[in-house]
């Protein structure tokens, strides 16, 4: 997959709203009402391609998130896609384990 191709598109297309983390603390973030999504979160993270890919072609009712299914390619709605995975990174918990009974 290329990512910088990804990376172009969210840039251009998704950062103003989602940020350049994809924390959806974008500089348009702030006038928007429901806030952007956050997606690196672990209920973002969690979904399937599958369901993020019907939200970038389809967007979110009653939110400023619109479709892009009419203005970008299905092969650039899977490069941002994999883009957006790519921003994630989890981290191993600092908190120990539970004790074993």
């Amino acid at each position: 997959m290329d990512l910088e191709k990804g990376r172009a598109i969210y840039q251009r297309h998704c950062a103003d709203c989602h940020g350049t983390e994809g924390k959806g603390d974008g500089q348009q973030a702030t006038s928007l009402s429901p806030r952007p999504g956050n997606l690196i979160s672990a209920q973002t993270s969690a979904k399937s391609d599958q369901e993020l890919l019907k939200i970038i072609a389809k967007g979110r009712p009653r939110t400023a998130m619109a479709g892009w299914e009419d203005r970008l390619p299905p092969e650039d709605q899977i490069a941002v896609l994999a883009y957006i995975r790519s921003l994630i990174k989890f981290t191993r918990s600092t908190t120990p384990p539970p004790p074993q009974p």
